[in-house]
């Protein structure tokens, strides 16, 4: 049995309801979860993730925004640390709205398959404010 648990953050924030059922989710059911803002409007779906061949990190996710059916959308390499699990809307959230969002370093839907070279996923990691899923 899944059990929730919501809490109050900084400043009496509500934070979202964790999942402590689970630690492990398998990547096909990342694959396709909704992301949202932090007022709960949903902003587009995990396309895929990157993993650390090596490690087994995931270092990023990729998200899919805009378009219809998948036409037109654009991918957004999200830091993997940037994005919290929400057990209440069964999805990511992620501290930005959808203007954020549409500035933030995108790919095009052909790149989704090759990771993103060193110079592209600092400029990720600047833009999010994350640690390099690499390390320091």
């Amino acid at each position: 049995m899944a059990t929730s648990n919501s809490v109050s953050g900084i400043a009496g924030a509500p934070q979202p309801a964790m999942d402590y059922a689970h630690q492990l989710i398998s990547s096909r059911r990342v694959e396709g979860t909704s992301v949202y803002d932090g007022d709960e409007h949903k902003l587009g779906t995990i396309h895929s993730m990157m993993i650390d061949k090596r490690s087994g990190q995931v270092a990023y996710a990729l998200l899919s925004f805009g378009g219809v059916l998948g036409v037109g959308s654009h991918i957004y390499p999200i830091p993997w640390q940037a994005l919290t699990y929400d057990v209440d809307l069964d999805g990511y959230r992620v501290g930005m709205n959808r203007d954020q969002l549409k500035n933030a370093p995108r790919l095009s839907l052909d790149e989704t398959e090759r990771p993103i070279d060193r110079e592209h996923a600092e400029e990720v990691r600047s833009y999010y404010g994350t640690m390099p899923w690499w390390g320091l």
